[in-house]
């Protein structure tokens, strides 16, 4: 199953999303610095690793990368729901189970998402 993202790639990933730019190593660093002391070679290094994993492309730009996100949040989320789903053994229990917790706000947003994709457009 795939797994979640750590606590820093996460952050990193967040920071990344919302930039809806290309970002540099030093550009994430400075941005993380406004909340916590972190080294370079430790957003370098983690940087790295998302892109190794898929998540982050990169570009060289003079002796350093600028990275972007492969995908949005919602596509990375729901690729994380689906391998979930997948490892789960019984989809059809696991999915009640699911209905059985979503709360009024999240059941509104599940019936427009169904709105959105009816189920004669759906992947099979």
């Amino acid at each position: 199953m795939k797994r979640p993202l750590g606590e820093l790639e996460s952050t990193i990933m967040d920071r990344m999303w919302s930039y809806r730019r290309p970002a540099s190593v030093r550009d994430v660093l400075e941005d993380l610095r406004k909340e916590r002391e972190i080294a370079y070679t430790t957003v370098m290094t983690v940087m790295d690793k998302l892109h190794t994993k898929g998540l982050l492309k990169r570009e060289p730009v003079g002796r350093a990368y600028v990275y972007e996100p492969i995908s949005t949040k919602e596509a990375y989320t729901a690729e994380l729901m689906r391998h979930a789903l997948a490892a789960s053994g019984n989809q059809a229990a696991t999915l009640v189970h699911f209905l059985e917790r979503l709360t009024p706000e999240e059941a509104v947003a599940l019936e427009t998402a169904l709105q959105v994709v009816p189920p004669g457009n759906r992947r099979p």
